[in-house]
């Protein structure tokens, strides 16, 4: 009886942490590529600040109207 019992419980334990590490690997992933996302909006970020610094983007106050203006 006590054998029993102590195999249903480990076999739920062996379970939960099938679970948890399935769990554990999807959030895994999950920061993997919110990790690329970042870098990638930081090289963004990175060249508009060239941009500006290097005077290639005018300030809206500089820009000449289009022609259709």
């Amino acid at each position: 009886m006590i054998d029993a019992e102590i195999r249903t419980q480990l076999i739920e334990i062996e379970m939960m942490l099938a679970h948890q590490q399935k769990a554990i690997d999807e959030l895994s992933e999950m920061v993997i590529k919110h990790g690329k996302v970042i870098d990638h909006l930081q090289k963004q970020t990175d060249m508009l600040q060239t941009a500006l610094e290097e005077d290639i983007v005018k300030p809206l106050s500089e820009e000449t109207p289009p022609p259709h203006y």
